[in-house]
Formats: structure tokens, C-alpha cells, sequence
């Protein structure tokens, strides 16, 4: 794995596990804050659930074996795809947290989530790993076929 990638899932997890530990700490008011209001559960058992959930996929993302990594990185991503709703009803429900009190910010928050779930795909290799297997795939169901008919 290139040393940019291993950077980039370093990174990203260090700050998935900070970001866990600020659930459960300091930040756990405004967290509860981004749970949406339709949410059929106890905002502050979500922040916790999540709190829990990131640290555990930030730790996942710093020390799991490279044969894990791409895995870690597909659960990490659907994490993103997760909380993306309550991203969603921040913006519409106009509240702030962590700052963000504009809509333009709220916004802005909103075209960041897209990023963090490429963020964990390429930096674990997932996202590659998928595409080397969808080729191999492809080479097997038809593309030795096309070889040995060239062959003279």
C-alpha cells in the first residue's frame, strides 16, 4: 500500500476515533443536536451508539491486518452512507452545531459526507481491491475465451 494511502487511513481513522471519544465526552450536547427529530429512538442513545461505533472503526481503520483493511474500509463507508440523514435534517431543520449556522455552512458539511465515504475507500484499498476482482471476474466469463481464439 502506497505511503499516501496509508496516510490517508491513519488520518481518517485517528479522526474517527477522536471523533468517537467526543461523542461520548465533550461534544455529546451537540451531537444530540444532528439526530433527526423524526429518529424513532433516544437522541443521547444514538450519540452513544455512534460514539461507540466510530471509535471502533477508527481503531479498525489504524491497526487491522492488511488482508481486513478493504473490508474495514466498505463498513466504514456504509457508516458515512449511514449518518448521512442527519446531515440531511440539519441543514433542513436549520439547526446548528458545531458552528455551522448557516445554511451555506450546513450545506457545505452536506458535500463533505460524499468525500469521507471515497475517503475510506481508497485509503484501505477497498474500492481497488473491488475493481481488480470485478476485472478478474470479467477476464474469467469471457475474456479467455477471446484469447484462445486469437492464438493461431
Amino acid at each position: 500500500m502506497s505511503v499516501r494511502r496509508t496516510v490517508g487511513r491513519v488520518l481518517l481513522g485517528a479522526n474517527l476515533a477522536l471523533a468517537g471519544v467526543s461523542h461520548l465526552t465533550v461534544a455529546r450536547t451537540e451531537f444530540q443536536a444532528q439526530v433527526p427529530t423524526w429518529f424513532p429512538a433516544d437522541p443521547d442513545a444514538v450519540v452513544v451508539v455512534s460514539g461507540v461505533v466510530e471509535i471502533a472503526l477508527g481503531t479498525a481503520l489504524l491497526l487491522a491486518p492488511r488482508r481486513w483493511r478493504p473490508a474495514v474500509g466498505w463498513v466504514a463507508a456504509a457508516f458515512f452512507v449511514a449518518i448521512f440523514p442527519g446531515n440531511i435534517s440539519q441543514l433542513v431543520t436549520r439547526t446548528d452545531a458545531f458552528g455551522l449556522d448557516t445554511d451555506l455552512a450546513r450545506a457545505v458539511r452536506l458535500l463533505g459526507q460524499p468525500l469521507l465515504v471515497l475517503w475510506a475507500l481508497w485509503s484501505t484499498g477497498a474500492w481497488r481491491e473491488y475493481r481488480a476482482g470485478r476485472a478478474a471476474r470479467a477476464e474469467r466469463a469471457g475474456g479467455g475465451h477471446a484469447v484462445a481464439a486469437d492464438r493461431p
